[in-house]
């Protein structure tokens, strides 16, 4: 049986998901509901596959992946998200998740991905897959792919109102760290300030209202 440890910080979405999956035979051993936690958990619990979401209050989910494959590099974990642009899903991916799957896809769906990453498979729906897909056909990548990984991270927890000093709790940097990133994020986005980054970021879908 498939060990899976769950990562929302919506106990509703959570409890939807654990009926889900112990219906097709798949054991949650555990639900977190922030990186931060699932970062402490996972060692202990040691599941097959992490479903993570992505916009949780905190670390993040994006964080949270590099750190929890920081720990355990064998780690397989499937990203969910209801974001629907094509950064965070290259982003998630170079990160070294082996899957991404949209909270729109039907709910077999996230039983074919959790089994496809608990065989060591990537999984990309299909939604998604044709998105990444027009953007290497096209061209016409978001302005965020200007940025650095750490930089991406630091732009959407800027975008979402945070503060220097809460991102660099959050991402256990200095301010002066923060900082550099945030000039830099707004030298290559053309912000003046953190509003404008937020209506870059809303633009692009990068977040949500």
């Amino acid at each position: 049986m498939t060990r899976v440890m769950l990562v929302d910080d919506h106990a509703l979405v959570r409890m939807g998901f654990r009926m889900l999956l112990a219906n097709a035979g798949v054991e949650v051993v555990g639900e977190c509901d922030s990186g931060e936690e699932a970062c402490s958990t996972a060692p202990r619990l040691k599941p097959d596959v992490v479903v993570m979401d992505l916009a949780m209050p905190g670390m993040g989910g994006l964080d949270a992946v590099r750190r929890l494959l920081a720990q355990d590099p064998k780690l397989r974990i499937l990203v969910l998200s209801a974001h629907e642009d094509t950064a965070h899903p290259q982003r998630v991916l170079r990160a070294g998740a082996l899957g991404y799957l949209t909270k729109r896809a039907a709910p077999e769906a996230l039983i074919a991905a959790v089994a496809a990453v608990a065989r060591g498979e990537a999984y990309v729906d299909a939604q998604t897959a044709r998105a990444l897909a027009m953007v290497q056909v096209k061209g016409d990548p978001s302005p965020a792919e200007a940025l650095s990984e750490r930089e991406f991270s630091v732009f959407l927890q800027l975008a979402r109102g945070r503060s220097v000093a809460e991102i660099a709790e959050d991402l256990k940097l200095s301010t002066s760290t923060v900082g550099t990133h945030l000039y830099h994020v707004k030298q290559k986005l053309g912000a003046g300030n953190q509003s404008e980054l937020t209506l870059v970021a809303l633009r692009w879908g990068l977040i949500q209202v």
